[in-house]
């Protein structure tokens, strides 16, 4: 693998507090992607501190080479500042020994130091590289390896490809509002007949609910070949709210669309048993655009649910 040297060039600009909150917009309704014109994008890496992760603007100079792109990014995740603002995700003994690219899926393979790294420092470190990767546009999906074995959990679970969704960042909150939390989502079994617990582990921002937390992981899919997805991936949440011990989610219309070959019952309970695995859940209430009775494939939702634990395989 070549590498050259990288020149890193932060943006330095005066726009005003307008224009910035009208390109935050834009950003937001064109594109999941983060560059903010057309070869800038957000470089991301941990804080000093090792609480969070914390981005700088850099000028991409192989924008139009994905091989290139990559090579070019992985030097930029291995510098140390001078003054150590941040800490570099790829540093130290921990180094990148090989990397494919194919159908926007960009294994990385590390080499055996990667398996020393401290927990929540892993976590954050694979946050960093993930959120830098998926903002290229041939790349939405990132695996990690070690010698060619694919990473896991401290459960043991095989962790998979991950998107730039796997890690919540809101933009404009405060880095030192980041926290890791291992949830316990319910997906589907190829069949679409019962349901398959996987555990995730999420970096997300505090300000967002544990409930919606765990509604928008379930809306983007396993990531694991044992498990199929139970939700269109299209759905958005419109409001979720906790009352009683009650989860009420309002979805929009395309939650009603099941592109999946899962039944309407393991559709529900898929989210009905993970957010009630949350400790001030008990049942879980269903919308769309306000309606709290509708047709969803060939069951009438209508009433709370209850977690249904004979459904598990």
């Amino acid at each position: 693998m070549m590498r050259g040297k990288i020149q890193k060039r932060i943006l330095h600009n005066n726009i005003t507090v307008g224009i910035m909150f009208l390109v935050m917009i834009l950003m937001c309704s064109c594109s999941r992607k983060e560059a903010v014109s057309e070869n800038t994008i957000q470089v991301y890496f941990v804080n000093t501190s090792e609480t969070g992760i914390i981005s700088q603007s850099y000028e991409l100079a192989s924008l139009h080479n994905p091989n290139e792109a990559v090579e070019e990014l992985l030097g930029v995740l291995k510098v140390m500042p001078s003054r150590l603002q941040y800490e570099a995700p790829i540093s130290g003994d921990i180094d990148v020994i090989g990397y494919s690219l194919h159908d926007k899926l960009l294994t990385l393979n590390f080499n055996a130091n990667y398996s020393n790294l401290d927990s929540t420092l892993e976590i954050l470190d694979r946050a960093a590289i993930v959120r830098t990767f998926t903002q290229l546009e041939a790349v939405d999906y990132v695996n990690f390896q070690i010698e060619g074995t694919p990473i896991t959990d401290h459960n043991g679970n095989v962790i998979g490809n991950m998107s730039a969704d796997t890690f919540i960042y809101n933009a404009g909150n405060e880095i030192n509002t980041y926290e890791r939390v291992e949830l316990k989502l319910y997906f589907s079994n190829p069949e679409g007949t019962k349901l398959i617990p996987v555990y995730r582990s999420v970096v997300y921002n505090s300000n967002i609910s544990m409930e919606k937390l765990a509604i928008e992981q379930i809306i983007s899919g396993p990531n694991t070949d044992i498990a199929i997805p139970t939700i269109s991936k299209e759905t958005k949440v419109r409001s979720i709210n906790v009352k009683d011990g009650v989860c009420y989610i309002d979805f929009d219309s395309a939650f009603t669309t099941q592109p999946n070959k899962v039944s309407s019952e393991v559709a529900i309970y898929s989210m009905v048993n993970t957010v009630t695995e949350l400790p001030n859940i008990n049942k879980v209430a269903f919308s769309v655009n306000g309606e709290y009775e509708f047709i969803y494939m060939d069951h009438t939702i209508v009433g709370p649910y209850e977690r249904n634990l004979d459904l598990i395989e």
